[in-house]
């Protein structure tokens, strides 16, 4: 099976986006730079409130679907695998992990039979584009800790992505979650992010690794990475950290990170988070503390890890 060497390109990229020489020419140097084969693209929904039954995808904010479907096969002309994962974020800033509704319905209060069947047109809007142009695997959504208790819709929502969608489907679990899932068994894929701290990766590897036994799914983490900023590697998860940009941080922990997962033969691989549509000049680099991993040590890396694996050398 061909490992996933992946990063996320230009999620949420809203209207206009992707319809620039500039991303295309970016994902080119991704493919070039990092050696990956494989890349998600993260269409976004909107709704208002973590407790809001609508979510928007086809207004004139959302990416439209024909730059989504030119840039998909753009990628596959670079001989890039491609993994569709919609995701739904709340516009009053609300992390999507917190949607959730009552488990009893109550007249006049919104309820999760409405909101799963907004959900659904959601996903299954993404999931024909995916069929029709080939997409490699297809990801039902992310973080959505709240909702995965709510295990027969979550089956339903599966089942009828495979109405329309006959490639691998999976569901990205956040970190510390993948034990939480009890509905793995409907996907073919065990994915999850991987922000874990430094000196804690092979606790959370072996807590992990029982999950894989119990369903004997393949797994990969869907998103990790770290901050390029002095204490990211505490939390990497935390996009609010701010302090010295600190590059050799980052670097030890994808080392540390890397290392510890190349020891598991069970982890299929992975996917950077993120890598932007409109790359900064190379020497602004050394001054950019978020997770892009453009033009900084870390980029050779991942790389070398990448080609690595992709020559069967683990």
């Amino acid at each position: 099976m061909q490992p996933i060497c992946g990063l996320t390109f230009a999620p949420f990229a809203r209207r206009g986006r992707f319809a620039t020489p500039a991303a295309k020419e970016s994902l080119r140097r991704m493919r070039e730079r990092t050696a990956a084969n494989f890349v998600i693209f993260v269409p976004g929904g909107r709704q208002q409130t973590p407790q809001s039954e609508a979510i928007a995808f086809a207004d004139e904010v959302a990416m439209a679907d024909e730059e989504l479907i030119e840039m998909i096969r753009y990628a596959k002309s670079l001989g890039l695998r491609v993994a569709v994962k919609p995701t739904v974020n709340c516009m009053n800033g609300t992390w999507r992990a917190h949607i959730s509704f009552f488990e009893e319905d109550v007249p006049c209060e919104p309820k999760w039979g409405n909101w799963f069947r907004s959900y659904t047109d959601f996903q299954l809007h993404y999931a024909k584009i995916a069929q029709a142009e080939g997409v490699e695997m297809f990801i039902a959504g992310c973080e959505m800790v709240m909702s995965e208790h709510r295990e027969q819709e979550w089956r339903r929502l599966i089942g009828d992505i495979r109405r329309v969608y006959a490639g691998p489907v999976t569901y990205n679990t956040d970190k510390y979650q993948e034990h939480n899932v009890r509905w793995w068994d409907c996907v073919d894929w065990i994915c999850s992010n991987g922000y874990y701290p430094t000196g804690d990766w092979e606790r959370q590897l072996d807590r992990i690794q029982q999950v894989v036994e119990r369903y004997q799914k393949p797994f990969f983490f869907a998103e990790t990475g770290c901050m390029s900023v002095a204490g990211s590697p505490q939390v990497p998860n935390d996009w609010t950290v701010r302090g010295p940009v600190d590059l050799d941080c980052q670097t030890a922990w994808l080392e540390e990170m890397l290392t510890a997962c190349e020891k598991r033969d069970w982890v299929r691989g992975m996917c950077f988070w993120s890598w932007r549509a409109d790359l900064y000049p190379e020497a602004e680099a050394a001054q950019n503390g978020d997770y892009e991993m453009y033009a900084k040590p870390v980029e050779a890396v991942i790389r070398r890890h990448y080609q690595k694996m992709q020559e069967g050398t683990r």
